[in-house]
């Protein structure tokens, strides 16, 4: 039990270390994700289209 309550003693503390993000930099880091992640699946449709458009082209 002891180190249990060491172990939240600690974790309490080095979150007290964490330098947090402004809402700012939190809202331009999620637009990045955002952004990249419809890029991404836009490639990623494209490549799609045109490799089943191969594959019926073949067989």
């Amino acid at each position: 039990m002891r180190k249990i309550i060491q172990f939240i003693k600690e974790s309490h503390g080095e979150l007290k270390k964490v330098i947090w993000p402004s809402r700012e930099d939190a809202l331009s880091s999620v637009k990045v994700v955002i952004i990249s992640t419809i890029i991404i699946a836009c490639v990623l449709g494209l490549v799609d289209f045109i490799l089943s458009i191969g594959v019926q082209i073949v067989f």
